[in-house]
């Protein structure tokens, strides 16, 4: 058989599987979907610019200083804005970046101690895997080189690539968000890396960290977390430095969890070929202790989440602290407001543009800035300033 054959029986075979996804149960014991509100009182009101268009694709943005930031468009380039100067692609990038379904070249992270080290780290699609790369940036913000293949062998496949990359403050441990390549036994299997939310050294490849669940035990000890289905954004609230993933549903439930080390977030795609999506989000039925989502799009569909940021600062107004997380389908960005507990009790919309968004990020300077996920040169970054 034909390696184009096979790969369109595979298809729609995973076609087949989503249809089948209508048939989802409904889980007892799951907080309920919170509506979106009007926003609250004392609210910014928000401006939008541009910052960088003709992009295609933009996926990720991590900044160095309030003037500089680098950004990653998923055909391969890793770019950078230095203060007003226009946006220049950085020579030395990875050659073996593989554009395909939803990966390519995607998450991208600064090291906080960039100042002295020169660090960025992306995550990307190869031919053969997904994995976190690191490189050194020259002193004139122009080259990339010094190479250091951190994670590699992650599957891939033309869904559910994942790939966000962010460190957590001020531990400089790296995080990366790895979705399930669309194979059912993955997520469920502590030695491998698919389906999972990593924590590990930035210094040294394949090396998970202190306090990281599997660490001197069975299962891979880079694994913060695991039993997810497609986690595209991590963020870490201020207040204490807990860690959300945002990630997509089947046909219903998208989810914003609250991590905790060893976690299962209770996605088990299993008992029907090749990927079973006719299976709940978070299966508190066969997984009593899941981790319970934070906020999940309800029982009408699947909104598509993707970045989250926490937003700290006056300047947001009662809007300090929320969490904002892009939204692909929905095609607008919510802000979300926590109760005590850190669960989400009402969400407000904005950036209803009918613009796909992928990455929100808030600047040094405290503006949120969002990458859009429009091709053929029409991306662009914004930047959204409260006043």
């Amino acid at each position: 058989m034909s390696y184009r054959r096979a790969g369109r029986l595979a298809l729609a075979a995973i076609g087949l599987a989503f249809a089948l996804s209508a048939c989802v149960p409904n889980q007892p014991g799951l907080n309920p979907a919170p509506p979106d509100q009007a926003p609250p009182a004392n609210s910014p009101t928000l401006t939008r610019t541009d910052v960088v268009t003709g992009l295609t694709r933009p996926w990720d943005l991590a900044f160095v200083d309030a003037d500089t930031f680098f950004f990653t468009q998923r055909g391969g380039a890793i770019s950078v804005r230095d203060g007003t100067n226009a946006p220049a692609v950085l020579t030395g990038g990875p050659t073996d970046v593989v554009e395909t379904g939803e990966g390519g070249m995607m998450g991208i992270a600064v090291d906080p101690s960039f100042a002295t080290n020169r660090r960025i780290y992306v995550c990307f699609t190869t031919s053969g895997d997904n994995r976190v790369v690191r490189f050194d940036v020259s002193s004139a913000l122009t080259a990339l080189s010094n190479r250091v293949d951190l994670v590699t062998g992650m599957t891939k496949a033309s869904i559910h690539d994942g790939c966000r990359v962010r460190f957590s403050p001020p531990s400089r441990n790296l995080w990366v968000t790895m979705g399930d390549a669309a194979v059912g036994s993955l997520p469920q299997n502590i030695n491998s890396l698919n389906g999972k939310v990593l924590r590990i050294s930035p210094d040294t490849a394949n090396t998970g960290v202190s306090g990281n669940p599997f660490v001197g035990r069975a299962g891979d000890d880079r694994i913060y977390t695991y039993g997810h289905r497609n986690p595209q954004g991590i963020a870490f609230r201020p207040s204490n430095g807990q860690p959300y993933s945002v990630e997509h549903g089947p046909d219903k439930n998208d989810e914003v969890n609250r991590l905790v080390a060893g976690g299962n977030s209770g996605w088990d795609p299993v008992g029907c070929s090749p990927y079973c999506q006719s299976v709940p989000m978070t299966d508190l039925q066969k997984f009593p202790g899941a981790m319970i989502p934070a906020w999940r799009s309800g029982d009408s569909g699947t909104l598509a989440p993707s970045g989250a940021t926490f937003l700290t600062g006056s300047q947001w107004k009662s809007w300090n602290g929320a969490l904002v997380v892009g939204f692909l389908k929905d095609a607008r960005a919510r802000a979300m407001f926590l109760d005590g507990n850190g669960n989400v009790s009402f969400a407000t919309t904005f950036l209803a543009n009918n613009t796909r968004l992928r990455s929100v990020v808030q600047g040094p300077d405290g503006n949120l800035y969002v990458a859009t996920d429009v091709g053929t040169g029409q991306g662009a970054i914004w930047k959204v300033t409260p006043s």
